[in-house]
């Protein structure tokens, strides 16, 4: 199993504030979440090499083509308790074994179950919490899945629910809830979304993308193109994410979204020991914007940290000091790193 986080080496801080952000439209529906919620970044390693948790994750095969043969609840195959009949005796449990003289049949605890398949324990998924009632999730994300029955449809509510609380603190668990509520039903567009999201949040890159464009592809929907690219750097395709940033929508994007694929860009160019074009492309981005925004703290850092990379010691000690001078959230180890180089610039 490959190790694909990246290093610093890659735009990425130690404080990880690069990674794009969910910025999709369902992205703030589950569960009440922004759409830019989360700044911090899982994934640091060297984007070469194949999916960090593997292709399975928990849940074993990918391949989660709906309701698995038995059916969610249903009996396991080959899981009776009571063990092979004798002497054709009753198929009941607790019944008369006609070699037994008329005794009970004893019921044996100790035969192992059959385990269940990877697709049924996809479409069982996690335990669901108690407090959870799909209730929460966001209506325009709800009207999406009107068309489904209505306890099939609040199942699948209550697991993307889920998927978005579990997201931050426990991202694998969210990603089994949102290949549950996918194991449900494969043509939502929303569902894959967060999928999607989800996987990319637990460092299944490959599944991620592959998400993410099935959502792309149903709803004609742009805005995960960052993580897309993202995605690819880690699976160790630079020259995928520089396509992906300069895809014609990227024009359209809002300022923190230009951002998100802008720090991909720069990072795939970093990838491929191109530090140069890293810097220029960081250099035609809004630099010296003088809001507080995460996206113009993460552009700040990104550009001392490759300054750094690219021996420009001074230079990067300035781009350190008016990152933090902006970081009112601490989203950045900028102070840190400043300190740090004053003292190799002192020294010089």
């Amino acid at each position: 199993m490959a190790d694909e986080r990246r290093s610093n080496r890659g735009g990425k801080p130690a404080g990880r504030p690069g990674r794009p952000k969910s910025s999709g439209s369902s992205a703030g529906g589950r569960g009440g979440r922004p759409a830019s919620g989360r700044s911090n970044d899982r994934r640091d390693g060297s984007g070469r090499g194949g999916d960090q948790r593997g292709e399975g994750g928990r849940g074993g095969d990918q391949r989660r083509d709906g309701k698995p043969s038995n059916g969610r609840g249903g009996p396991r195959a080959g899981g009776r308790t009571d063990g092979p009949k004798r002497g054709g005796g009753s198929d009941r449990k607790g019944g008369y074994s006609k070699d037994r003289g008329g005794k009970p049949q004893q019921r044996r605890f100790d035969e192992p179950r059959e385990e269940r398949t990877a697709d049924q324990r996809a479409y069982d998924g996690p335990v669901l919490p108690e407090d959870v009632t799909g209730k929460e999730l966001d209506r325009a994300i709800s009207a999406q899945l009107r068309g489904l029955p209505e306890k099939l449809a609040a199942r699948i509510a209550r697991h993307l629910v889920a998927a978005d609380m579990y997201i931050e603190s426990d991202p694998e668990l969210a990603y089994q809830h949102a290949k549950a509520a996918k194991s449900r039903t494969q043509r939502i567009a929303v569902i894959r979304e967060a999928l999607g999201e989800a996987a990319y949040a637990a460092g299944h890159y490959s599944e991620a993308l592959a998400e993410l464009r099935a959502a792309k592809r149903m709803n004609g929907a742009t805005a995960y193109l960052p993580i897309m690219a993202d995605c690819h750097r880690a699976l160790g395709q630079p020259e995928q994410a520089i396509k992906l940033a300069h895809s014609p929508s990227v024009v359209n994007f809002e300022a923190p979204a230009k951002a998100e694929m802008t720090l991909v860009e720069a990072g795939a160019r970093r990838d491929m020991g191109q530090f140069d074009a890293a810097l220029r492309i960081l250099e035609l981005s809004p630099l010296n914007n003088k809001s507080r925004e995460p996206w113009v703290v993460r552009l700040r850092y990104a550009y001392a940290d490759t300054l750094q990379e690219a021996g420009r010691d001074k230079d990067a000690l300035t781009w350190f000091h008016r990152t933090y001078a902006i970081d009112s959230d601490e989203l950045t180890d900028a102070a840190v790193r400043a300190e740090t180089l004053e003292k190799t610039v002192e020294r010089d």
